[in-house]
């Protein structure tokens, strides 16, 4: 491990820049937002904006990838957002905000799939499971970094708004001049959606339904803090328990989803976060309880994501498994973009416990249909599933391919394995028939040998009288 994160440090570390800046501008908007006067519904919309965008980088990176190059890419879109992120307090107008975090989203998007791909290619097939450990892992901690920071400033001033923009043009340096050669461009041609569907309807479902879980613990948990009286250190440590709660809870879920039917586990997982919700509705006076909710929250949200991937890849051929993550995340972002307008309508329709009001639903919703899933399709062999591989909601088609990769590698030793010990219980269970034979023979032999003994002393017995 330590071998993998030195050979990739300034690549993680350029990383860990972006998602600290990236991280601080999402937060720190719902705070400002409220602070400017904005209603629930204009910030819905600014923040959905950043998904819009998103969704729209991913399927245009590529193409622009392989027109002009990795490098050029990165430092023009690192550039935009450099720029945009200076620009907000300076026109204080959500028409304007919506603009700029499309762009937002745009560009990141952009940054991160480049980021990705000379992450991708600097590490070999035996440490990419490491690798992306430590990715996820970088992700996690740029996020709550990003909080800490926010907590210590002024969401008023323009100092807050100047640390990220410095942050992702810094990030430039360690990638940029990394000593890594810059990759070829490979992505998989995605699965339509209906054959995505009909292969696995669990996963489509879920994945849309679960887009808008995401989409508005990210995009406006700060507007919900604001609007319960939080203060700007409150509404910080709530923002982290979320990522907290979903780096923590990865392992344990993944554990279990790989010994049971995974539909079980999706629809547990699922009832779990809805009940959580539920709890942060009824109990919202209680900060305590608050954060406790909002971890349980996001540790039910995230690995569901990783859950879902894998339950469709159950459903796959090896070779359509990476295929098929183009399609899930597109279908993951459909649900993104509506997920802060529906959540900001709610808030401002009955106050901030529209924002759990839409989790408990949408959490609902999945493991509801989970349920009758399991009524439709007969469960699989828990020897005959694909592996968990762990994957956070954020990332972009490369980092999802490279997980089906891995989660492919895996389903091949694991067939390599069973057959190993097929042919070794085969070899073994020879060995014993041959025992058990040779054994056969010698009491036969013993037998015809006491026999002959005995006749013959018979025949003696008979001659003497």
């Amino acid at each position: 491990m330590n071998k993998v994160l030195t050979s990739s440090a300034p690549l993680l570390l350029g990383i860990l820049f972006l998602m600290i800046g990236n991280g601080l501008q999402g937060t720190l908007l719902g705070v400002r937002g409220v602070a400017e006067g904005f209603s629930t519904l204009e910030i819905s919309i600014v923040m959905s904006g950043y998904f819009v965008g998103f969704l729209g980088g991913s399927q245009a990176t590529p193409r622009l990838i392989r027109r002009v190059g990795h490098v050029r890419v990165f430092a023009a879109f690192a550039s935009f957002i450099s720029a945009a992120l200076i620009l907000f307090p300076v026109v204080a107008d959500p028409w304007v905000w919506t603009g700029l975090r499309v762009a937002l989203g745009f560009c990141f998007s952009g940054v991160y799939v480049t980021a990705e791909s000379w992450l991708n290619n600097s590490t070999t097939n035996d440490q990419r499971g490491k690798l992306l450990s430590a990715y996820m892992l970088v992700q996690t901690l740029g996020i709550i970094i990003s909080q800490w920071i926010l907590s210590q400033g002024d969401p008023s001033g323009f100092v807050l708004f100047i640390i990220p923009s410095v942050l992702v043009s810094i990030s430039f340096a360690p990638i940029l001049l990394s000593i890594s050669p810059t990759p070829a461009f490979e992505t998989s041609k995605p699965l339509s959606l209906k054959a995505l569907f009909e292969i696995s309807p669990l996963g489509c479902v879920g994945m849309f339904l679960l887009g808008g879980v995401f989409a508005s613990q990210m995009a406006m948990a700060a507007v919900y803090g604001g609007l319960a009286g939080f203060s700007l250190g409150q509404i910080s440590a709530f923002v982290a328990a979320i990522y907290i709660g979903a780096l923590v809870c990865q392992v344990p879920i993944g554990w279990m989803s790989d010994r049971t039917d995974r539909r079980i586990v999706i629809c547990g997982v699922a009832a779990v976060g809805s009940v959580a919700c539920v709890a942060g509705a009824l109990f919202a006076q209680s900060y305590t309880l608050v954060l406790m909710v909002g971890f349980v929250a996001g540790g039910m949200a995230s690995p569901l994501y990783s859950l879902l991937i894998a339950h469709t890849n159950d459903y796959l051929e090896p070779e359509d498994m990476a295929a098929s993550s183009g399609g899930l995340i597109f279908i993951n972002g459909v649900g993104a973009v509506g997920g802060p307008l529906i959540a900001g309508y709610l808030m401002g329709l009955i106050g901030p416990y529209g924002y759990w009001v839409f989790q408990v639903f949408l959490m609902g919703g999945v493991a509801v249909y989970a349920l009758w899933r399991m009524t439709r399709r007969a469960p699989l062999h828990v020897d005959d599933t694909s592996a968990y591989v762990a994957v956070l909601p954020s990332t972009t088609p490369v980092v999802a391919e490279v997980a089906q990769e891995m989660a492919i590698e895996m389903a091949e030793e694991a067939e390599a394995e069973a057959e190993a010990e097929a042919e070794a219980e085969a070899v073994q269970d020879a060995l014993d028939e041959a025992a058990a034979e040779a054994q056969r023979k010698a009491t036969e032999e013993a037998i015809d040998t006491c026999g002959d003994i005995s006749e013959d002393a018979a025949n003696r017995q008979q001659s003497e009288k």
